[in-house]
């Protein structure tokens, strides 16, 4: 696969960032608790002046997310005085690559998201690294963050994920913090935040085929916007029509070992939930 670079889209200031030292940035996944951080840094509790949003694709990023990024997170923080980058993964040619794109290529054999294998044990993933952190690193490095001078990079968990939180995971080029932990927030007190700044709660944010929604996720999705349900659905054949073809087990979006439009509820679920339904990298579902 051909490593490339991040390209931008500018949703705030017209800021140059590379001449300034000790670079502080947030990454902004557009759900609750970076849409809570955002919030933050507009009245100055938080020390946080550039949002940086990895975008794997308008093919691939839920549509409701994009729609809420455009039309509210973006005009706030530009009324805030807030730099908001949209990035983008992009070959060396200067195409862009989504995920949804990687995913449907033909002849691919890379599945870069954790579907769920025979077993019910999720594969082994590339999505986040791929296409948010390696994403959001190379703009930072661009902009002058390197091992000896990181950037402050701040994640959106809150104190009630905070097995999520895991510094050890830095690239030499960045510092991972979490000010939400630090201020003692919850994922309950972020509606509650947005709110106050007259912004609408954005939905929770994600790929619209992430193999760690929910079952009650895929149940709205089935009822809400069956259209989208079933590309997911025509994913998950895509997928295992190739592993048909190399000899290999099927793979599936949930852990149930069937195809999602046999496992999905048309009516309503037994009252539980199956499994914590988020990416453990802190860099989704943010």
């Amino acid at each position: 696969m051909t490593q490339g670079s991040a390209t931008q889209t500018s949703h705030g200031p017209d800021t140059d960032h590379s001449t300034v030292t000790g670079l502080r940035t947030f990454s902004y996944g557009g759900g609750w608790q970076s849409t809570a951080a955002l919030v933050l840094a507009a009245r100055g509790e938080i020390d946080f002046g550039t949002f940086l949003f990895a975008n794997v694709g308008a093919d691939s990023e839920y549509p409701a997310t994009l729609r809420y990024v455009a039309e509210h997170a973006a005009p706030f923080a530009a009324a805030h005085g807030i730099d908001l980058f949209e990035l983008h993964r992009t070959r060396r040619d200067g195409s862009t690559e989504t995920l949804y794109g990687r995913l449907m290529r033909e002849g691919s054999r890379s599945i870069p998201i954790p579907v769920r294998m025979s077993n019910g044990a999720p594969g082994t993933r590339s999505c986040t690294a791929d296409f948010k952190i390696k994403v959001i690193g190379r703009w930072l490095k661009a902009h002058g963050a390197n091992a000896t001078q990181p950037a402050t990079v701040g994640i959106g968990i809150s104190v009630d994920e905070i097995h999520r939180a895991n510094a050890r995971r830095c690239e030499p080029h960045e510092r991972i913090v979490y000010p939400l932990l630090d201020l003692g927030i919850r994922r309950a007190d972020c509606p509650r935040i947005i709110r106050s700044a007259g912004l609408p709660v954005p939905p929770k944010s994600s790929c619209w085929f992430c193999p760690f929604h929910r079952l009650t996720a895929w149940q709205d999705m089935r009822r809400d916007e069956p259209g989208l349900f079933d590309r997911a659905c025509h994913l998950e054949d895509t997928l295992n029509d190739r592993r048909r073809t190399l000899d290999k087990d099927p793979v599936w979006l949930t852990r149930y070992n069937a195809p999602l439009s046999d496992v999905v509820p048309t009516a309503d679920p037994l009252p539980f939930e199956d499994g914590d339904g988020t990416c453990d990298s802190g860099w989704c579902f943010t």
